[in-house]
């Protein structure tokens, strides 16, 4: 039986974070920085100047459409958001500001900064993931205890 693209859902995530070493990789070749998706969002209406408007518009464009063009490829059922949009959004602007205070994102962190050996790469990444494992257990056995 031929293997579909669904069940082949092992073998995403470890393609996915091929091309987001690659892209990486020709950012930091192409322009000698490094690729932070907060930074590259910061740069299309001017906050983070030294960047190229240009390019960080066409990279975040085409993360967008790889993304929309993947999802359907998978067969997944679309996201349930039972928060609500008004949810999202505050959630989404706390992201925002934890980005630009921590001076980057998981990307630029997570991947860019450990890749160059940075220290507070290093750190930062710790915070990143201790603050994800803790609200994951708050979420699935801390809430379960209040009520």
């Amino acid at each position: 039986m031929a293997a579909t693209l669904a069940s082949l859902a092992w073998y995403w995530p470890a393609l996915g974070g091929a091309a987001i070493g690659i892209a990486a990789g020709i950012v930091l070749l192409a322009q000698g920085r490094v690729m932070g998706i907060s930074g590259m969002l910061a740069a299309i209406p001017g906050w983070a100047p030294g960047n190229d408007r240009v390019a960080a518009a066409l990279f975040l464009a085409a993360s967008m459409i790889a993304a929309g063009l993947t999802h359907p490829l998978l067969h997944r059922p679309a996201p349930d958001l039972a928060s609500g949009w008004p949810t999202l959004i505050v959630g989404g602007l706390l992201v925002g500001y934890g980005t630009r205070l921590g001076a980057g994102c998981t990307s630029g962190h997570g991947v860019c900064g450990l890749s160059r050996l940075s220290p507070r790469s290093l750190w930062a990444t710790c915070v990143f993931m201790l603050t994800a494992a803790s609200t994951v257990y708050v979420m699935r056995h801390g809430l379960e205890r209040l009520r």
